[in-house]
């Protein structure tokens, strides 16, 4: 009993890592001074976006470039800037890995 605790324990800790991983990598590119994981701040919260928006290059193009007009009801028309080249591609990527994680 005690060894089947053990691994659920090590499993979950494996599977919380990346996830933590990858928010410590929008807080460093700046993306929580707008979004967060459950709650609208100026964007949209990435629950929403995830449960919204299923092509994932949509996103990858929304965070390189920027966007406006998509979120107008939750944002007020605040537009994204565009985070490319300040944020590099494999981290655009990661961060689009992430969010879409959270379906």
């Amino acid at each position: 009993m005690k060894r089947i605790i053990a691994t659920a324990v090590l499993a979950s800790a494996f599977v919380a890592a990346p996830a933590m991983a990858d928010l410590d990598l929008a807080k460093k590119s700046g993306c929580l001074a707008c979004h967060s994981v459950d709650a609208k701040i100026v964007g949209p919260a990435w629950k929403d976006v995830a449960a919204t928006v299923s092509d994932r290059a949509r996103i990858v193009d929304s965070i390189k470039k920027g966007s406006k007009g998509n979120w107008n009801a939750v944002t007020g028309g605040v537009p994204m800037p565009p985070y490319s080249p300040r944020v590099s591609d494999e981290n655009i990527e990661k961060l689009t890995d992430f969010i879409m994680s959270l379906k």
